[in-house]
């Protein structure tokens, strides 16, 4: 028995039954499992559980025996300040800091199949990459498949930013800052940079673009990075973003972005810098970004965009990196952006007003080189081979959005595969 497959087992939901009562008797209903984290902090995030007809949402944490609290150092730890449960296979002591705040603890052997824990080092194997692995054939796909799976994300990405031109009042420039925060903080720091971008008035961001030093001094300083400075760099900004704190009665709130299992360049310190010189450098940029015509135009908008000079030799705050240089956004990266976030609020911006902006937009994604994950990776194994990023989000959308919950009836690969089978 080990820790991931307790956490594989929670999400997937792999019980006995589910009549779940936690070891001091009271009944619990899991009313949402979570969201399975993979990065530091609680196992899942945004849960949902119902005790004594009371709601509790938060984040759930799971563990081989419940001792594993202490040997994980949990205790006063901020990162589960937020918790509304404590699984364990096995309840092996008491846990007096979960008992004071009430969070309660449930054991879960009794219902959990042991035959499944037999089973449990053949887990990943005995799962497919998609469903249709033994039937599929590249050669079957259907007729403009890509074109549409794609326009399938462009519609559910605009109803994204619907929802967020509403909250900011018609104004597509927030909307665009805050998408880019987003994506500039990838996987693992994204919705934390959401929070922020969203905490902050676009005014503001507005009105002190021009300073390159106030834009790195309002970030670091939400981030809660400037607290102790450590060298007269670091001075400057924590003098500077107290001024902007005054001047614009800046909330309390501080946001605390993850560097865990990040790679040095992806470091929030530094893609933060590289965000500030994007605005500072590109004062009218929604508007360039959204009269782009081709690919080549877009990558001119990003090819200068570079942290300061103080991270020539640094990722993190103080301390000096034996690699030196200038700290620009890497090619792979811009990529990223332009996929993710340009090209859908682009779409979105214009399909009310130019409707031939579909056929536009599929240009540009054919003009960008074919992503590379390990998604994709899968699909040319299958035989699939992609020559542009059309192809590649097409077929990772594809992925998200109807192999992995499995819904194959609904798919129109696996309806044409089903439907030629003999």
């Amino acid at each position: 028995m080990n820790e991931e497959i307790l956490q594989y087992i929670w999400n997937y939901k792999k019980f006995r039954n589910f009549d779940f009562i936690s070891t001091n008797g009271r009944r619990i209903e899991i009313l949402e499992f979570g969201e399975w984290n993979r990065n530091s902090g609680p196992d899942f995030l945004f849960a949902k559980i119902k005790i004594d007809n009371i709601t509790f949402a938060g984040n759930i944490e799971i563990h081989t025996k419940a001792s594993d609290w202490f040997f994980h150092n949990h205790s006063g730890n901020p990162e589960f300040g937020n918790l509304i449960l404590h699984a364990v296979y096995l309840n092996d002591c008491d846990i007096p800091e979960l008992e004071h705040q009430q969070i309660p603890t449930l054991e879960l052997k009794d219902y959990i199949d042991e035959a499944l824990i037999q089973k449990h080092h053949n887990l990943k194997s005995e799962h497919a990459f998609v469903a249709c692995e033994e039937l599929f054939d590249a050669g079957k796909i259907p007729l403009f498949f890509e074109e549409t799976v794609l326009l399938k994300k462009l519609e559910a990405k605009s109803q994204i930013f619907q929802e967020s031109l509403i909250r900011n009042q018609n104004n597509y420039e927030a909307v665009l800052f805050q998408n880019l925060l987003y994506a500039f903080g990838l996987k693992v720091n994204a919705d934390i940079f959401l929070q922020m971008a969203e905490s902050l008035d676009f005014g503001m961001i507005q009105k002190i673009k021009q300073n390159d030093i106030h834009l790195e001094a309002l970030f670091f300083g939400i981030c809660g990075f400037l607290e102790t400075p450590n060298d007269e760099v670091m001075k400057i900004w924590k003098r500077e973003f107290y001024f902007l704190k005054v001047k614009f009665n800046l909330s309390d709130l501080r946001f605390h972005p993850k560097f865990s299992k990040l790679r040095p360049p992806n470091f929030p310190t530094i893609r933060l810098s590289q965000l500030a010189n994007l605005y500072h450098a590109q004062p009218n940029l929604f508007s360039k970004l959204m009269d782009a015509k081709s690919a080549d135009e877009l990558y001119r908008i990003f090819e200068n965009v570079k942290a300061s000079e103080y991270w020539d030799n640094r990722f993190n705050f103080g301390k000096i990196s034996p690699v030196e240089g200038r700290k620009y956004l890497s090619q792979d990266f811009v990529d990223l952006i332009i996929v993710n976030t340009i090209l859908p609020l682009k779409y979105f911006y214009h399909k009310h007003h130019h409707p031939e902006i579909v056929d536009e937009i599929f240009e540009f994604y054919k003009q960008m080189k074919p992503e590379k994950n390990s998604v994709l990776e899968q699909w040319k194994q299958l035989g699939m081979t992609f020559e542009n990023a059309l192809q590649t989000q097409a077929f990772l959308y594809q992925y998200k959005l109807f192999c992995t919950p499995k819904k194959c009836l609904n798919c129109s690969i696996g309806f044409q595969l089903l439907k030629t089978e003999n």
